[in-house]
């Protein structure tokens, strides 16, 4: 399998799923400014929306979107223990919570890399990014992690989104069950392989340095040198 990826984008949810999974992949970094891999490729070309993650399969068929990858590379491997069985009440819960990540955390705080975000906006939409922290910050009081207590593929994702705070002065601190299951992740080992695999900081919860990133359509570019 092949993944592209952008260094501190939401492809580091699959990229900390594949290594917590031990699955035999590569990785392909894109610019997402200019939609181009390492090597000069028109990454439009695998992925005709332009955004990471897409992961490549080893018959050739691309898949995208980080709720899609995340469970299928958990499924390829449940011994590892990072989804709960299909058709199961479990699995619709773990299905909640992506879908939750995504629509709430993923597209809100993403709006705020626009370079063309209107005047005022940035203030509402941290608002949301708030509303959004308060309701994690009350389940993360009585567990762990998002699915009961233990570690699943949602847990990637949020990860990979709310360590974007620090880029926008967003200080987790008013959050503390947050901040701590933040701090939980990064200490996982193979989220530090994924972080220094991607160039990004690994010590306490932010994914890279502000002036690593470009903004592009959402999510973060990070361009190493």
């Amino acid at each position: 399998m092949e993944l592209y990826f952008t260094p501190g984008a939401c492809s580091l949810a699959p990229h900390i799923v594949l290594r917590e999974a031990q699955l035999s992949f590569e990785l392909n970094q894109v610019d997402l400014a200019t939609r181009k891999t390492t090597d000069g490729a028109d990454f439009t070309a695998v992925n005709l929306k332009g955004q990471v993650p897409a992961l490549v399969l080893d018959d050739g068929s691309v898949l995208t979107e980080v709720p899609a990858i995340v469970q299928y590379l958990a499924d390829r491997h449940p011994e590892a223990d990072l989804a709960p069985a299909p058709g199961t009440l479990a699995r619709y819960r773990l299905q909640e919570w992506l879908n939750f990540v995504t629509a709430e955390l993923h597209k809100s705080l993403g709006t705020l890399f626009r370079p063309d975000l209107p005047a005022g906006w940035e203030a509402i939409v941290k608002q949301t990014v708030a509303t959004k922290l308060d309701y994690l910050e009350r389940h993360l009081a009585e567990q762990d992690y998002l699915l009961d207590n233990r570690f699943s593929v949602a847990d990637s994702y949020a990860f990979a989104i709310i360590n974007w705070t620090h880029l926008f002065d967003i200080d987790l601190a008013p959050w503390r069950n947050v901040q701590r299951y933040m701090e939980r992740i990064a200490a996982r080992p193979a989220v530090r392989e994924a972080m220094r695999a991607e160039g990004l900081a690994v010590a306490g919860t932010g994914a890279a340095n502000e002036a690593e990133y470009t903004g592009a359509t959402g999510d973060p570019g990070v361009q190493r040198a």
